[in-house]
């Protein structure tokens, strides 16, 4: 079956094409209600079956003889540790401490916080989690202690699950003081903090509260998977949101397996057995996805990587790593091939390895740039294919679907909608747009399986933030355009919501911090383009009167402000001091229109500014910014 037959099967009539990709994964109990809606009247799927991730990962493949195939291998060039484990051990690891949580009192329904670095006991405890019906939610370690609080009194977690440090590159972090400020700051109160000594030299101030990670596990004994409601919330995975408050996207057992199965199969191509590595981390949605579930249950080797793709410890690392582990498949984000041309940009360090065994690279977190997609086609003979998701949707949405035909790739394009998505460019008064016009990306309901339940706790955002603006459709939040052939291309975020190295920031909650700071009477926070992340945020300022402070000292201080609240991981560098900000009569700053200013675009004067004059004040602040920063 070819592409167009196969996409059109699954349009034409979701629920028959559904019911038969849920026969890929094994059942507990096999649904018969495969499309219905919930009690908000929102499309779920296989609301009656019973399931459990954690068995399809681990004692699934056990019991089918292949306990000793390597689930996981981790590769840290941080600490020079290369480690395999099966999936017997996997499973040991993980039963154990599932047990452990049980001793600790929790049980399905309960939440638990996961605030780790990349490690397999990540993952570990991901698997843990859902062994017993505990909904986890990773929280990534390079945020800062307000990040995570805000995290804990959204999910009130019985436990937070944490490492004694994590590593950048050469500098050691130690997390449990982290999380101790976290608890602090937060108002839900976690009964026990669960802590894995990693023994690099990091301080771990002792509380009440703290249980030592590895007396956990080996005082404890083996739990069984418990069968779970298809729809049992598997995690909670947090987003940025335009209002400054993350999201916390639900994700469901049933759904999921079944998208996780068909996406490894259909979109990736990969064969049970086959090494499968996404270079990201277990603190973001592709980690979940594809680090630790997708490949799991798909019964490939998956790769832990604790590194970066430059400085551990130069540009060769990810080819070495190809090489030696046999790696048939890849995903990274085009921020890392960026950064590895920038620092081999003719290649020397690819030609030290045999890639033979490469046969796909998938690119994904952001857009790929032609340039970047061209160098690497010119040195690494395999096809790179960039394509489309979201958090909320936890598996592609527009792909080269490798497993169904080999497709061409055509630069700057995703690639076509995955089958299932019912994808859709719409103007603002919702008509669908001809080929070539740019408008909204919407997907009509419903959102196939593995896609989001709601967000927790809070269904009116959820209807407001994805269904209310096309009724019948999810709202993407992003705009673009779909060519003759069918091919979609993604021009960004319509929201304030950046894409920084592959992680989706809010630049309303960095507003939020940078008018904390007591010599600031406004400010805009937009993302303008990086030609290394793609995005990073640029903050405008406007002092209050009186304010005698330099303007390099500001910008330090509100760079340190960002860097605490949020993490390095915003990427906040530039601050420049303004005499005023660019809006509308109403009183709206014109976000746009400051973001064309400073990425030096074509842009129309909007009919609805309040002062001209404002544009050539930005324009000559900025060309004197520029040089000051030179100096």
């Amino acid at each position: 079956m070819n592409y167009s037959e196969f996409y059109q099967k699954s349009i034409q009539n979701p629920e028959a094409f559904w019911a038969e990709q849920a026969q890929s994964v094994e059942w507990f109990l096999q649904p018969s209600n495969i499309l219905s809606k919930n009690k908000d009247g929102y499309p779920q799927w296989f609301s009656d079956g019973q399931i459990n991730v954690c068995y399809l990962a681990l004692d699934k493949h056990i019991q089918d003889g292949f306990g000793d195939q390597t689930a996981f291998i981790y590769d840290s060039p941080v600490t020079q540790t290369v480690k395999k484990y099966s999936f017997n051990e996997v499973k040991s690891e993980v039963a154990r401490l599932a047990g452990g949580l049980l001793s600790l009192g929790l049980e399905k329904g309960d939440t638990a916080v996961i605030y780790m670095p990349m490690i397999p006991q990540a993952a570990f405890a991901m698997l843990a989690c859902a062994r017993i019906g505990v909904t986890h939610s990773v929280v990534f370690g390079g945020f800062a202690p307000h990040e995570l609080a805000i995290r804990i009194d959204d999910c009130h977690p019985k436990v937070i699950i944490t490492a004694s440090s994590g590593i950048e590159i050469d500098r050691l972090i130690a997390y449990k003081p982290l999380v101790d400020e976290a608890i602090e700051l937060a108002e839900h109160k976690p009964q026990n903090v669960v802590i894995l000594n990693r023994k690099l030299g990091a301080k771990i101030p002792f509380k009440k509260y703290d249980i030592d990670y590895d007396a956990l596990v080996y005082g404890s004994e083996e739990a069984v998977c418990i069968p779970v409601e298809a729809t049992h919330p598997l995690y909670v995975l947090y987003t940025s949101g335009t209002t400054g408050k993350p999201k916390g996207i639900v994700r469901d057992h049933g759904g999921y397996a079944v998208a996780l199965q068909y996406s490894m199969k259909y979109i990736y191509g990969a064969h049970p057995g086959e090494v499968f590595w996404a270079a990201s981390d277990v603190g973001w949605v592709v980690g979940h996805s594809f680090i630790v579930y997708g490949p799991l249950i798909n019964r490939n080797t998956s790769v832990i990587f604790e590194g970066k793709p430059i400085k551990t410890p130069d540009a060769s690392t990810f080819w070495r790593l190809i090489a030696e582990h046999q790696v048939s498949i890849m995903f990274t984000a085009p921020t890392a091939i960026r950064a590895i041309k920038k620092e081999d940009p003719n290649g020397d360090f690819i030609k030290q390895y045999d890639l033979s065994c490469l046969r796909t690279q998938f690119l994904a977190g952001e857009r790929c740039d032609v340039a970047t997609l061209e160098w690497y086609q010119q040195h690494i003979p395999v096809t790179a294919v960039d394509h489309w998701w979201q958090t909320e949707s936890g598996w592609p949405m527009i792909s080269i679907m490798k497993g169904i035909e080999d497709a061409d790739v055509k630069p700057g394009s995703a690639g076509k909608a995955v089958a299932g998505y019912d994808i859709r460019i719409f103007g603002e008064n919702g008509q669908e747009l001809p080929a070539g016009e740019e408008g909204y990306v919407v997907i009509a309901l419903p959102l196939p399986p593995g896609t989001l339940m709601g967000l927790w706790n809070d269904q009116h955002r959820f209807e407001s933030g994805y269904l209310s603006k096309f009724p019948g459709y999810y709202f993407s939040g992003d705009g673009g355009y779909k060519d003759a052939d069918g091919y979609l291309y993604i021009t960004g975020r319509v929201d304030d919501v950046i894409n920084v190295a592959g992680h989706r920031l809010s630049t309303a909650e960095m507003e939020e911090i940078v008018a904390q700071h007591e010599s600031v009477a406004e400010c805009a926070v937009i993302g303008i383009n990086d030609e290394l992340k793609g995005q990073v945020p640029f903050a405008l300022v406007v002092t209050k009167s009186g304010v005698q402070k330099e303007h390099f000292q500001l910008e330090q201080e509100i760079v340190q402000l960002v860097r605490q609240q949020i993490g390095a991981v915003a990427s906040m560098r530039n601050v420049m001091v303004v005499q005023r900000l660019p809006k509308t009569r109403s009183g709206k700053i014109l976000r746009k229109l400051l973001r064309s200013i400073i990425d030096k675009t074509e842009f129309q004067i909007p009919s609805t500014i309040d002062d001209e004059a404002i544009i050539g004040e930005i324009q000559e602040a900025f060309e004197s910014y520029v040089l000051l920063k030179a100096k």
